[in-house]
């Protein structure tokens, strides 16, 4: 399975068997197809012999298995070789023909199509075994199309052989099988290469895993059979096996396999670590935090696979295309057999001559392996750089963006938000203000939460036992102390309590000022307490703020929950051209859709959990700092695995070089067709000339195509 085209003909064909199409899913990268649950029971023999009727070949696979890889190994094999034994026989049979009709010119036919051309039984007989090598990998798809009365261009080849062969043209015959063969091999090697390119990412993680037992004995086994919670020690220069929490050492590691990022990272106790990223000069104890089959790089290979069966528009319209444009052109060939002859009395043999080029012109090979192969090119060299694109839907939307969102904090900022002061209020000390609001914040993974609860626990402050904690979504909390009914939240929550003092208005707005953001602590009587948070801007904001315009996107505007002067603040430092501030999240999805309506296409980023109904509600979902955050790579259209805001403009620059390069092969291809759908009425086209061109463009478009590997 290597191209849409077959994904459509076994939705046709098993789709139907299972209950719908709905239930099969196809993962073309891998060659995989996988069949639902459902209501209807399907045996996988029977699904296997549905797709043998297709003129395909399915055998069962299992998770781990290597016997479907040996599989595909030698089905690759034997299309090389029966490729290369119909190059082989047809040479010999063009030379066995010139050596017995007294040159190279006889052998070719030049004396004109209309001519009956001798050719010698010998000749004649490697070329039927020629044209048999070449057909052996189409014959069964071209009868298969037969008899749903679905031409494709395996039928339309299969035709042009035959009606060659009926009227004499036994070189011209083999050629078409032989040339038309090359070009199916060639969309194998395509597909394989960028198969070659995904699975060097399953190569990243080691085939063995260093589990320390409670004895301190160390054993190798499979990283498959390594329990979360498990001990894993690895050394420098190792790769890590699976994701885990560094339990003890310190080490600098090269993450670049997993974000992209080019320096290596300082891990320490506490910090987490992905597979197949590689560790440098320290030895580390991991506790392990995910199975082999969840880790963040089984993710990025899982998503990678699925992603080519989202199909970009450039596909779909290549499809609806072909769908058009190959019945018409066998409508064109079929006039051209009948008309001259009956109506002009033309030869039938140079005008049945003449609708075979047309027929071979009618496939629309270049044209339909232009558009995949690029595809999947960009979505294995995106994987590479760290960008995780969910579908080739998204690989051409980048391209297309005239607005792009951000959420701050995490985005635009750190996302690593330091309590700076603690100003407690009206009789309250620091610690019971610290002790409230630990308490509070302790069930919340917000990035100001886990700040203050770190800041209380730091200076020896546990939390105070809680009653009745309730969350207030998008403002604040809850919870009783002693009987006593405390709250926490923003500015905003303390205006709406209507608990404001201007003093307290006076303090806040000097903190909001500063570009910090304020956390209010209060019980039912008045405020007892301010804790004010700072987040640094990431430095390379700005400058990736003004690459972005360079880029051509028209507007950026901020998006978020904190209060007006902090907003501000940061928007003057980063360069936005618009911010909104003390947003609830179904506020940002209103701004977002407003968005979409003024520009039509516009980007969302954000962290991809907090922000996920916005981000699902923009033209392009782009989560930051997905690594390890399985909910970011689920929730995102596009995942950016590091921090680096740099990726924005590659990833917009990236999805310009695609589309182009799609561009650059539909056009070459129909400009192919056209010329020699002109020669071809010029009497100047012959069959193998046509079927060599039709190749030599897809073997173009594939190259061209496949220099998208190359995107740094």
């Amino acid at each position: 399975m290597d191209c849409a085209e077959e994904v459509a003909v076994l939705k046709r064909e098993v789709g139907p068997l299972v209950g719908g199409e709905d239930r099969l899913s196809f993962d073309i990268l891998n060659g995989r197809m996988a069949v639902a649950p459902g209501p209807v029971e399907v045996s996988p023999e029977a699904v296997m012999k549905a797709v043998a009727r297709t003129g395909m070949r399915a055998e069962v696979w299992r998770q781990g298995e290597q016997v479907a890889d040996q599989g595909r190994f030698w089905q690759r094999r034997g299309r090389t070789i029966l490729t290369t034994a119909s190059g082989l026989f047809g040479l010999l049979g063009f030379l066995t023909h010139a050596w017995a009709e007294g040159g190279f010119l006889a052998a070719f036919g030049t004396e004109g199509a209309g001519v009956v051309h001798h050719v010698p039984l010998a000749a004649k007989t490697l070329y039927a075994l020629s044209i048999l090598a070449g057909v052996w990998y189409f014959l069964p798809k071209a009868w298969y199309a037969t008899q749903r009365l679905r031409p494709d261009m395996n039928l339309l080849m299969t035709v042009a052989v035959v009606g060659a062969v009926a009227i004499n043209e036994w070189f011209e015959a083999a050629t078409v099988a032989f040339l038309f063969a090359v070009s199916l091999a060639l969309e194998s090697w395509s597909v394989g290469r960028a198969r070659r390119a995904i699975a060097a990412l399953m190569d990243l993680s080691p085939p063995t895993a260093r589990l320390r037992h409670a004895d301190g004995r160390e054993e190798q086994i499979a990283p498959e059979q390594v329990p979360v919670g498990a001990v894993l020690v690895v050394m420098p220069g190792e790769r890590f096996p699976l994701d885990g929490r560094v339990f003890r050492g310190t080490s600098h590691v090269n993450q670049a396999p997993i974000t992209g990022e080019s320096e290596p990272v300082t891990k320490q106790a506490g910090d987490e670590v992905f597979a197949g990223t590689i560790n440098g000069d320290g030895a580390l104890e991991v506790e392990c935090t995910k199975a082999a089959q969840d880790t963040t790089l089984a993710h990025i290979i899982r998503m990678v696979g699925e992603a080519q069966s989202r199909r970009a528009p450039s596909e779909q319209w290549v499809e609806r295309f072909a769908r058009v444009y190959t019945p018409a052109v066998m409508g064109l060939a079929l006039a051209v057999l009948l008309v001259p002859p009956l109506v002009f009395g033309g030869a039938w043999k140079e005008w049945l001559y003449s609708s075979l080029v047309l027929l071979v012109i009618a496939c629309p090979c270049a044209l339909v392996i232009s558009t995949p192969v690029s595809i999947v090119a960009a979505l294995a060299a995106s994987a590479r750089q760290g960008v995780l694109i969910k579908g080739g839907i998204y690989v051409e939307a980048p391209a297309r963006l005239k607005a792009i969102a951000f959420d701050k904090t995490g985005t635009l900022t750190e996302g690593k938000p330091a309590v700076a002061e603690v100003v407690p209020l009206n009789g309250h000390d620091n610690r019971e203000v610290l002790e409230r609001a630990a308490a509070m914040e302790v069930r919340s993974d917000h990035p100001l939460a886990r700040a203050i609860v770190a800041y209380a626990q730091e200076r020896g402050i546990q939390p105070a036992p809680a009653e009745d904690f309730q969350i207030v979504q998008g403002k604040g909390a809850t919870a009783r102390f002693d009987g006593r009914q405390f709250w926490l939240g923003s500015h905003r929550y303390l205006e709406e309590r209507g608990q404001e003092t201007e003093d307290v208005h006076h303090r806040l707005e000097a903190m909001s000022g500063a570009g910090r953001t304020v956390v209010v602590v209060g019980n039912e009587e008045h405020v007892c307490g301010l804790i004010a948070l700072a987040d640094n801007v990431r430095p390379q904001a700005r400058q990736t703020l003004q690459e972005l315009r360079r880029a051509g996107v028209e507007h950026l505007i901020m998006l978020t929950g904190d209060n007006q002067p902090t907003a501000q603040a940061i928007a003057q430092e980063t360069g936005v051209d618009e911010f909104r501030a003390e947003l609830l999240p179904a506020d940002k999805v209103t701004a977002v859709e407003a968005l979409v309506a003024r520009y039509g296409s516009v980007a969302m980023v954000g962290d991809g959990v907090n922000d996920a109904p916005a981000l699902g509600r923009a033209t392009v979902g782009i989560a930051m700092g997905a690594a390890g955050s399985d909910a970011a790579i689920e929730t995102a259209d596009i995942a950016l695995m590091s921090d680096d805001l740099s990726r924005l403009p590659w990833l917009i620059r990236h999805s310009r070089r695609t589309l182009a390069v799609i561009r650059q092969n539909i056009a070459f291809s129909l400009a192919v067709k056209a010329l020699f759908v002109v020669l071809t009425f010029v009497g100047f086209a012959s069959l193998w000339a046509a079927i060599a061109a039709d190749m030599g463009a897809s073997l173009l478009v594939i190259f061209n195509g496949l220099r998208l590997l190359r995107h740094q």
